[in-house]
């Protein structure tokens, strides 16, 4: 449990603060796709996505090393090894020539990246627990949700005072003080008595411990979905405004808003979290986040995009009900095995991670003229997420225990 001289709101700021660096690196590059891609050299503008997704793919594969080795070396370590792994891929980035070189210096910083992303949650399994977990992470996540709000604005303020290059390096001393403040005042949370000694078959036998519990699976399957469609939304957005609505100079002000609209629902569920629980709340929000896009489908299948502000009602009320499911998601997935918090974090966050780039990537593709291949799958990643979530329910109800 969290040391009590330590203070919680500290904590809780410390730890957005580490996932905040993702975010970071994605949206604070968002207005900046087309400018990158003109200056590396991208053939076609749907290159631009990679800007996005492939950082993501770096997450992922990521995410297998720093957790294991968390475990055995503590987590502060393995996240200063990260974040060099980060600071090495951005120069790689800035002096980029080419479309390959590029792309290889995004999925080497979503590497570097992953550290600080999967530890920060594995620190939070460290100190809590059930409920509290939950609460603790959506406080987070409401926290972490400024970063989406503002780093576009920022990333474009840079952008035309200094050029995409700056972005970077804003980027890397964000990161800095960041590292800093965690090594200054921030303890060790893995016990030294919970430290596994390291070895191939750490991870193998922390992987067979992971699928025994049903709820793990389901619930890493469910974030996989979740994630992999919103993903689209965040490659595809600057294209969607920019391109098809002509609102380059508003993209970053709408982006903010409807960040706004995730942090306060993620705001409301770590309050209503220990009220109701957090698979109540999944459930729920679920079901509006299938139902939100399919009524958009009846009404648009067959047109072009709706004006923009009916665009943003649908985009609002979607991304509403993600900020019921972000933290909830993570924390059920994680709540059967805090025994294996830094294993256990990694395995989830590689296959939600997996599962969601090519379910972006595809999708992404389709996203041309209209909006309407974004909200289509909106629709078939919820329909798959209630679908898991009923097969998780019943198996609990036949055999009469926890999953």
């Amino acid at each position: 449990m969290q040391e009590n001289n330590k203070p919680q709101l500290e904590f809780i700021i410390m730890m957005a603060s580490l996932m905040s660096l993702v975010a970071l690196s994605i949206d604070a590059l968002l207005p900046a796709l087309d400018q990158i891609g003109h200056s590396v050299g991208f053939e076609h503008p749907k290159d631009n996505q990679l800007l996005i997704t492939m950082i993501f793919l770096g997450l992922g594969f990521g995410q297998l090393i720093s957790g294991p080795l968390s475990d055995s070396f503590g987590r502060k370590p393995i996240i200063y090894v990260g974040f060099t792994v980060f600071v090495l891929a951005s120069f790689v980035c800035i002096s980029a020539t080419s479309l390959e070189m590029m792309v290889l210096g995004r999925i080497l910083q979503g590497i570097g990246l992953s550290a600080p992303r999967t530890i920060s949650i594995a620190m939070v399994r460290d100190s809590y627990s059930g409920d509290y977990m939950a609460r603790v992470m959506s406080f987070i996540v409401v926290i972490f949700i400024l970063v989406p709000v503002v780093a576009p604005a920022i990333g474009k303020v840079v952008l035309d005072l200094y050029g995409w290059k700056a972005i970077f390096y804003s980027q890397l001393f964000f990161g800095c003080i960041v590292m800093g403040w965690l090594w200054k005042r921030q303890p060790e949370t893995l016990h030294p008595a919970h430290k596994k000694k390291f070895s191939i078959s750490l991870f193998i036998n922390g992987a067979k411990e992971f699928i025994k519990y049903k709820q793990a699976i389901v619930f890493t399957l469910i974030s996989g979905f979740i994630t992999g469609s919103f993903m689209v939304y965040l490659s595809a957005s600057q294209h969607i405004f920019q391109a098809q609505y002509d609102m380059a100079e508003e993209f970053p002000f709408i982006f903010a808003g409807l960040a706004i609209g995730v942090g306060f629902a993620t705001f409301l569920n770590g309050t209503f979290v220990l009220k109701y629980g957090m698979l109540k709340l999944v459930s729920i929000a679920m079901i509006f986040f299938t139902l939100i896009p399919i009524t958009y489908l009846v009404f648009f299948y067959e047109t072009s995009n709706p004006s923009i502000g009916v665009l943003l009602v649908f985009f609002g009320l979607q991304f509403f009900s993600l900020g019921f499911l972000f933290g909830n998601l993570r924390a059920l997935a994680m709540e059967p095995v805090g025994h294996i918090a830094g294993i256990g974090s990694a395995i989830n966050g590689f296959v939600s991670t997996i599962m969601a780039v090519p379910i972006a990537t595809y999708i992404g593709q389709f996203v041309t003229t209209t909006a309407l291949p974004l909200f289509i799958g909106f629709s078939i990643c919820g329909i798959c997420s209630l679908v898991a979530l009923q097969i998780l329910k019943r198996y609990k109800k036949t055999n009469g225990v926890a999953a």
